[in-house]
């Protein structure tokens, strides 16, 4: 195969967002996936707020609505319920629509854009050096070879890449089997997701919106059970009945798997010109829905730094924040997905009866009700800022619109940085902007917003939505530092 700047292994979710980001930066990248065709195994559907925040930055998240179902509330624990209307988002809610969705969205936008996948390709070799990386691969018409400037391993929770370059994978492995079936229901759940939960497991299904449901189980009676033996709709009714009380008039399933999850994370997201990124470098027990969205979010941390040193124009030290910014939230989402497994599925009676209890009186805390939620649905998330800097910096920017209707995040389409100006600073900030971006034009983009009390004067946002700096006032010198440090020279 003919040499490309990155070399994508893993055509799901994660490394489709990532070839989106790569190509809308004009890096060449091919995206190696060992499935010869497209299906995949829908595993995932929550959609959460920040995620879709990030998709609306593309011009992605309105096309993704209308195949999904908007849910306003979610319940962490029977008798708990966590508004998710009150989310500070365009998006407050967490949209359900199953992963295959999400893929062909992201697929459709990457080969439009340019990107080449490569189906029915399996890497078996990988060796790097100060320039590249070369991958031996078992492609679709025989063994061949890549060379890329880099590599990034999205290739899941069994990750070749990661193993190649020799990174633990440290964690364990849950005991209770997961049941999924696909099935048709004679009477549908009051509740758009239904759940129950007791001391012998949990069960839910999450509707595909055109009359079948994903019917999931974690049942404790049958962990005995080899993950080789078919799931019966016998098994799956006698499951509900238990748990839930009722089988809903579940039918006979059309597709069904049973599988164990895993609560583990890679030690090391970067080995030299290798990255890992998705379920190659964390995986987690499915509650909360937070699998895909934190994929997708790694890929566009990394992409935008990517297409930066490679272009020559990254400031130093660039490529090691995916791992300083990454790492630290990959290890919140397996803890806070640890307790939320440990909280429903408590062996205890009493215990399981104590935990619910108290995270019904958290949620009666007003900080703690926001703390949860940030985290949930992702708009929480903040990256480490050096010292001295605007509080507003590492964090997730709110969306702003400007003057003639136009939001702050599809300015962010582009792919790059964006300088708000926001109200009064020295001077115009509409002239501030626009004529403090002219040197780095290809890198940034003005923006003028109203006058906002919740952001400072001038901010630099960089491409996947976060503060790169801020200033309480439109400082010329302050931000022309700022633009030569995020953005390279002039």
């Amino acid at each position: 195969m003919e040499d490309v700047d990155v070399a994508v292994v893993g055509a799901g979710p994660t490394g489709l967002a990532l070839a989106c980001e790569l190509r809308l930066a004009g890096v060449s990248c091919r995206v190696l996936e060992r499935r010869a065709e497209e299906p995949n195994l829908t595993r995932a559907f929550a959609v959460h707020a920040r995620t879709l925040e990030l998709l609306d930055a593309r011009g992605l998240a309105d096309e993704l609505m209308p195949h999904g179902i908007a849910v306003a509330a979610v319940a962490p624990t029977p008798g708990a319920r966590l508004d998710l209307g009150q989310l500070p988002s365009r998006y407050p809610m967490v949209l359900i629509v199953p992963q295959s969705g999400t893929e062909q969205l992201l697929a459709t936008r990457a080969v439009k854009f340019g990107a080449e996948i490569i189906r029915g390709a399996t890497v078996t070799g990988l060796t790097q050096d100060a320039d590249g990386v070369r991958l031996e691969l078992d492609g679709p018409d025989g063994p061949d070879t890549l060379r890329a400037g880099y590599v990034v391993g999205a290739d899941g929770a069994h990750s070749t890449v990661r193993r190649l370059i020799g990174v633990a994978f440290a964690g364990r492995q849950y005991q209770t089997h997961i049941l999924l079936a696909d099935v048709r229901l004679d009477r549908a759940p009051a509740e758009t997701l239904f759940a129950a939960s007791t001391p012998d497991g949990l069960v839910l299904f999450v509707p595909f919106g055109d009359g079948w449901f994903r019917a999931i189980a974690w049942d404790r009676r049958r962990e005995q059970v080899p993950l080789t033996e078919p799931v019966t709709v016998t098994e799956l009714r006698s499951s509900f009945r238990t748990i839930a009380g009722d089988d809903f008039g579940m039918g006979q399933p059309r597709w069904s798997t049973r599988f164990l999850s895993e609560r583990r994370q890679a030690a090391a997201y970067r080995v030299g010109r290798v990255f890992l990124a998705g379920d190659a470098a964390h995986v987690h027990s499915p509650i909360g829905g937070q699998g895909m969205n934190t994929g997708i979010q790694d890929a566009m941390n990394l992409g935008w730094k990517l297409a930066a040193d490679l272009g020559g124009w990254g400031p130093a030290g660039l490529l090691d924040s995916y791992q300083a910014e990454r790492h630290p939230v990959g290890a919140m989402v397996l803890s806070m997905t640890d307790g939320l497994y440990r909280l429903v599925l408590a062996r205890s009676r009493l215990g399981a009866a104590g935990r619910r209890l108290a995270i019904r009186n958290l949620l009666r805390v007003g900080p703690l009700r926001r703390q949860l939620a940030g985290r949930l649905s992702g708009l929480g998330i903040s990256y480490p800022a050096p010292a001295g800097s605007h509080p507003l910096a590492g964090r997730r920017m709110p969306d702003l619109v400007d003057g003639s209707g136009q939001r702050l995040y599809e300015a962010l389409r582009a792919g790059r940085f964006v300088l708000a100006g926001v109200g009064a600073g020295v001077g115009s900030a509409t002239v501030d902007a626009a004529v403090a971006v002219e040197p780095w034009s290809r890198r940034v983009v003005p923006f003028v917003a109203a006058r906002s009390a919740a952001v400072p004067a001038v901010v630099l946002v960089r491409p996947d939505g976060y503060v790169a700096w801020a200033g309480d006032r439109a400082d010329d010198v302050e931000l022309g530092a700022a633009l030569r440090r995020w953005c390279g020279p002039a």
